[in-house]
């Protein structure tokens, strides 16, 4: 069964979050009519911190919908679709446990399924809520990067449907946890569309299980 596009989001405020007063678009907020999706994303939409966001392998974030009424239930607050910075508000599929490289269309666009969204301060700041970063993390419901193979046009209503699944099956919830070396491994050699920075992110989370299991390994005495 396809999915349904809730909403499109694009940067409706610029804000100054953090100690740093660096501007953030985070502030995304549902429109109306159909809106072009190019290879940087949604037209009228934009990222201000390039250096850590944006870019043609993380083009279009989107969020389920599922995902967004579980957060609103536990922090009893509406998480109305733009709420997480996404540009796509998605129902009825799951999109934390999107399989990399795979193909979703909506519409006459083709997205490529590219990365896991990694919580940062301005995540924080911008929910105002208490440890959110590290509550983000432990549900791990990160929501998904696409990276544009076929630009076109998309609105809200439109059927999301998944045309493509790699063999391999490895999502973007895996690499997030990094909890499995053996699935770390099969992305990094199987998956030929992963970018430089999640080959970066695989073997950070290969280091600290490498490490993790050295200081736990059993220590060998002689007599």
């Amino acid at each position: 069964m396809p999915g349904i596009l809730e909403a499109v989001c694009i940067v409706h405020t610029e804000h100054d979050l953090g100690k740093r007063n660096l501007r953030s678009a985070i502030d995304k907020r549902p429109v109306d009519g159909p809106v072009e999706i190019r290879e940087l994303g949604p037209a009228g939409d934009h990222v201000c911190d390039t250096k850590h966001h944006g870019g043609v392998h993380q083009a279009v974030y989107a969020y389920a919908e599922e995902d967004a009424q579980r957060w609103s239930s536990e922090l009893g607050r509406p998480v109305p679709a733009g709420w997480f910075g996404e540009n796509l508000r998605i129902s009825g599929l799951p999109v934390s446990d999107a399989v990399f490289g795979a193909h979703w269309a909506i519409g006459d666009v083709l997205l490529e399924v590219s990365a896991p969204r990694v919580p940062c301060a301005t995540f924080q700041n911008w929910t105002g809520e208490q440890q959110w970063v590290k509550r983000f993390t432990l549900r791990s419901d990160t929501g998904a990067y696409f990276r544009v193979r076929v630009p076109g046009t998309v609105r809200a209503g439109d059927a999301v449907r998944i045309v493509h699944t790699p063999a391999h099956g490895i999502t973007v919830r895996d690499l997030f946890t990094g909890a499995d070396p053996d699935r770390l491994h099969r992305l990094r050699t199987e998956e030929p569309t992963v970018s430089d920075d999640v080959i970066r992110q695989i073997d950070r989370h290969l280091r600290i299980l490498n490490a993790s299991s050295l200081h736990n390994a059993p220590s060998l005495q002689t007599e």
